[in-house]
């Protein structure tokens, strides 16, 4: 699911491939008050020569805890774990607590363009700040654990926690034997038989969630946008929309939409570097919006916009999610972008559009079709798979043979014309 399902998922799922790092933040005594057991991927958008560019990276086995790190003094200072990586760069997990509960009130990245290991051909050489809340917090007493992909996005910045399990204000020096699971580990969804367009599917979550049925494939519809020189978006493609949103009862529920090509309508505008199209499926729209690199000739789904209305078992019925700081279903422009597997585009940590069997053209079409197909990562791997099998299993009869040959002409060697 990496590759061309967004920079974010890529992120995720190497995530889970890449050991997770275990760091200690310890007071003047020598005393344990925070651990913290992590796997963090990082993508950062920067400036090349003018040209916009993406560093990929994760927090390495290898950074250390630096000496702003601390257990907190009681009202004065909360804990704090700062952890220092690189050529000048720093993650910061700024804890606090609240009544009965703990949390990672905020989370503060420093990076340091000037590092050409990580940025390269960088613009700029300054060292950069950005910082967010996060939704990690769990009872006192108790362990934080979350598996799943969590993501955060920060402006041109955006970080993916994975496979995590921390604890502050420890009390014993070790991990609690209690723990507080996150919502995307606990989140569990039933597929059904769809009796209206759309498909709503929520669940109660439970500790251990249960195994459930994938939902249906989208069916994949034909959608174009007209500009003043003919048609400038032309695009097949499944659409599902995944929400995951708060119950009224504080739990949480999982919202899954295919959106119906004959009920769906097409719309947008485009000029010559900037081109959006709209699609409205009930009372739920999304906004694809593609930019052209004219350096590179390269076109790119750069932002997505999501507005919906959840459940009535929703606590805030109406949904709205955006992300402007995309680069994926890049192309050369006068050719189509194809990608038979499901690619995940990553909106927010609680909206993700999923598109199946796409093939996307943007800006420079010839009439009312595609042109060249560049194919996604995805489907060259799925064709190596069998290519690889292929040749092993080539390889295998070839030795197969050559040792029955070879066993054969020593088994003639053993008798003598008379």
């Amino acid at each position: 699911m990496a590759g061309a399902r967004g920079l974010l998922a890529a992120a995720a799922l190497l995530g889970f491939l890449q050991a997770s790092s275990s760091f200690e933040v310890k007071d003047s005594s020598g005393k344990v008050c925070i651990i913290a057991d992590l796997t963090v991927a990082f993508s950062v958008e920067y400036k090349s020569n003018g040209q916009k560019e993406f560093a990929h990276f994760f927090l390495p086995q290898n950074a250390t805890v630096e000496s702003q790190s601390s257990c907190g003094n009681g009202n004065k200072s909360h804990p704090i774990l700062v952890l220092g990586f690189g050529a000048g760069h720093s993650l910061s997990l700024n804890f606090s607590e609240h009544a009965d509960n703990y949390q990672v009130e905020e989370l503060v990245f420093h990076y340091n363009l000037s590092d050409a290991t990580l940025f390269h051909n960088s613009t700029a050489g300054e060292v950069k700040k950005v910082s967010h809340k996060t939704t990690i917090q769990a009872h006192m007493g108790t362990k934080y654990r979350c598996i799943s992909a969590e993501h955060v996005n920060m402006k041109s910045v955006n970080i993916t926690f994975s496979n995590v399990t921390l604890e502050a204000y420890l009390t014993n020096g070790t991990f609690s034997t209690n723990k507080t699971e996150c919502a995307e580990d606990m989140v569990s969804t039933t597929a059904r038989v769809p009796t209206t367009p759309k498909q709503t599917t929520s669940q109660v979550p439970t500790t251990s969630p249960a195994p459930t049925a994938s939902p249906p494939n989208p069916a994949v519809g034909k959608y174009n946008v007209t500009g003043p020189n003919g048609t400038c978006v032309l695009a097949y493609m499944g659409l599902q929309l995944n929400i995951t949103y708060q119950k009224k009862d504080e739990k949480m529920g999982l919202d899954l939409l295919n959106f119906i090509p004959q009920n769906t309508t097409s719309s947008g505008r485009c000029d010559n570097t900037s081109a959006f199209l709209n699609l409205t499926f009930e009372k739920t729209r999304v906004i694809f919006h593609f930019v052209l690199n004219a350096s590179t000739e390269k076109y790119f789904l750069q932002g997505v916009n999501v507005s919906t209305t959840l459940p009535s078992e929703a606590k805030e019925p109406k949904f709205e999610a955006w992300n402007n700081s995309m680069s994926e279903l890049r192309a050369t422009v006068g050719n189509s972008y194809k990608c038979s597997a499901e690619e995940n585009l990553q909106v927010t940590d609680k909206a993700l559009v999923n598109v199946f069997n796409v093939q996307i053209q943007v800006f420079r079409i010839d009439g009312d079709k595609f042109g060249a197909v560049e194919e996604c990562q995805l489907d060259e791997n799925n064709m190596l798979i069998p290519i690889i099998v292929g040749a092993a299993l080539a390889g295998l009869v070839l030795i197969v043979l050559i040792a029955y040959l070879i066993g054969r002409k020593r088994s003639h060697a053993g008798y003598q014309t008379i």
